[in-house]
């Protein structure tokens, strides 16, 4: 008997991780992960073919090279998420029915979710969990089934979610694939698991007034992360859910019916009103504190830096006189730089800035003293021998923007109560629909996207390449010191998506099937797809932060 083929005779061949497995036709990846992974198949959740992830119960092919999918890979983690999700989902249909469920944002250990209309408790959530389990046990297989969205539109209808109703009338196909379990039918944008036996590694939490679901620890799937509050980024998170529910715009039907209706400009309006009635009120926190020194921080593509240029003309409209100090001159020499145990250099840790350097001049700098600042070249990767007389009028606030803007570290001389910490983010509320969320780090994915591809001569599929570096980047540097904010802001504007995908769909389409970062392209078209574009860029005030990605910010000019 050959390998894989269970008594039959073998018809081909398929390299899985790089060791060839003989297979019958017909079999499916699901029957031949155990014969590569014997100890614990489950392990295995999906598969890459050809740039394309399927599901376990896809049909083998002969000759293709096959890559398993694991929690530790991020297409992996995505249809764990997905599949516990929908155990999560059934458990609550089973013991309240007609309660409408909403996966409101992520957490640092997984997802927050909300049951509309209902106080939650404790005891709720202990329910849901044990039912949760008792799915798990039972092995419920995933069943995919390929339905017209006509089909599909009546049973969401019968099932009261017309969230789904709406967002469907805006899909460009015909036919797509639902998944049953039980007597429950859902779509998840993506790949399951072949059944609900392989979530077993999740835990409930009452968060009130929701519930925060942890998925496994990175470290360790073995066990589920340690759930952790974050008490300042979800009342952020909150705050702007509450505005995009007031505004009536919680899913992308929501905001393609604006469209359709010729209603997104004045959307516009309010939204960058929001945002700008958010700036002078941080403003007011800072004149209420006492401090001079301002630190802004956030991940890759937040808006950051735009951010940071209003805040300056807010409070020059206050009689202040900000001194925006770049930490770019504060690099040290690049061959002073230290290699990691891979023998890299990582260019993004806090040793390579010169911290003595900084913070004497920061001392001296607030109490008026004028310094000799450093300028770093950075095409030879080391500093001129040129200085640059700075000085700061003594009380006037000093502005730092940068990654490293909240580790305390950066500014150890001076004293907290001279700080204030502010933390940045484009934390999108918008969803697809209630169940399926938009993926914050794929909304700022989208943006360095038109970014890198407009200003920087970057290719789309360098900036997917670069991506998950800049990802662990943010995971070391930037995630870890965001609750020592004195106040958060988010950047994410609700009609942001159909500017954006003007810009990147073509861009991710043309990527091509052999490309490795296909994935990750094809993941994002299609829920592009969903989003319809609008031709309303002349309605974006030059100050809008989403002009750092789209173009035509008044603070980015040849002339400034």
């Amino acid at each position: 008997m050959k390998l894989g083929c269970s008594g039959r005779e073998c018809d081909m061949t398929v390299l899985i991780d790089g060791r060839p497995v003989e297979a019958s036709e017909g079999a499916q990846y699901r029957d031949l992960i155990p014969l590569i992974d014997p100890e614990a198949p489950r392990r295995v959740l999906g598969v890459s073919v050809r740039g394309k992830t399927l599901p376990l119960s896809a049909r083998a092919e002969e000759g293709v090279q096959v890559e398993t999918l694991t929690y530790k890979y991020e297409e992996g983690a995505r249809i764990y998420e997905r599949s516990v999700r929908f155990v999560l989902l059934l458990a609550i249909r089973e013991l309240f029915p007609e309660v409408r469920v909403r996966m409101e944002n992520t957490t640092q250990t997984g997802l927050y979710a909300r049951l509309v209309g209902v106080m939650l408790t404790a005891a709720m959530v202990r329910q849901i969990e044990n039912r949760m389990r008792e799915l798990v046990a039972a092995d419920l297989p995933f069943e995919k089934k390929v339905i017209t969205r006509a089909e599909a539109i009546r049973y969401f209808e019968r099932e009261g979610q017309m969230d789904k109703v709406q967002l469907l009338k805006y899909r460009p196909f015909e036919h797509f694939q639902l998944y049953k379990c039980g007597e429950m039918l859902e779509y998840f944008y993506g790949e399951m698991a072949p059944s609900t036996g392989y979530t077993p590694v999740f835990k409930l939490d009452f968060y009130m007034p929701g519930l925060a679901l942890s998925l496994p620890d990175p470290l360790n799937p073995d066990r589920p992360a340690k759930f952790r509050d974050q008490p300042k980024l979800m009342r952020c998170f909150d705050e702007s859910s509450r505005w995009a529910e007031i505004l009536g715009c919680e899913n992308a039907a929501d905001l393609n019916e604006m469209i359709a209706g010729r209603r997104l400009r004045e959307f516009i309006r309010i939204n960058e009103a929001l945002q700008e009635r958010s700036i002078n009120l941080i403003a007011d926190e800072f004149q209420k504190s006492g401090a001079q020194l301002i630190l802004v921080a956030g991940p890759s593509s937040s808006g950051k830096t735009t951010f940071a240029h209003r805040l300056r003309i807010v409070l020059q409209a206050r009689g202040f006189k900000p001194y925006k100090l770049s930490l770019d001159d504060y690099y040290i020499d690049r061959e002073r730089i230290p290699v990691d145990e891979n023998g890299e250099v990582d260019l993004e840790r806090i040793d390579t800035l010169d911290l003595t350097l900084f913070n004497e001049h920061l001392v001296r700098l607030m109490q008026g003293e004028a310094v000799d600042a450093p300028t770093f070249d950075f095409p030879t990767g080391r500093r001129l021998e040129a200085k640059r007389a700075v000085s700061v009028e003594r009380g006037q606030p000093i502005l730092v923007e940068g990654i490293h803007a909240l580790n305390e570290r950066l500014t150890s001389e001076v004293p907290r109560g001279s700080k204030f910490l502010i933390y940045v983010s484009a934390l999108t509320t918008l969803n697809l629909d209630d169940h399926n969320r938009i993926r914050t780090t794929d909304a700022r994915l989208l943006r360095r996207l038109v970014r890198d591809h407009n200003f920087r001569g970057t290719t789309p599929e360098d900036t997917l390449a670069m991506w998950p570096s800049v990802r662990r980047g943010e995971a070391n540097y930037i995630f870890p010191h965001q609750e020592k904010a004195d106040i958060m802001f988010n950047t994410s504007l609700v009609y942001e998506l159909p500017i954006l995908k003007k810009y990147v769909y073509p861009l991710l389409c043309d990527i091509p099937p052999e490309s490795p970062h296909f994935t990750r392209a094809r993941s994002l078209v299609k829920f592009l797809n969903y989003i319809q574009t609008a031709d309303v860029e002349d309605e974006i005030p030059p100050n809008s932060i989403l002009r750092e990605f789209i173009g035509g910010s008044c603070f980015y000019r040849e002339d400034d």
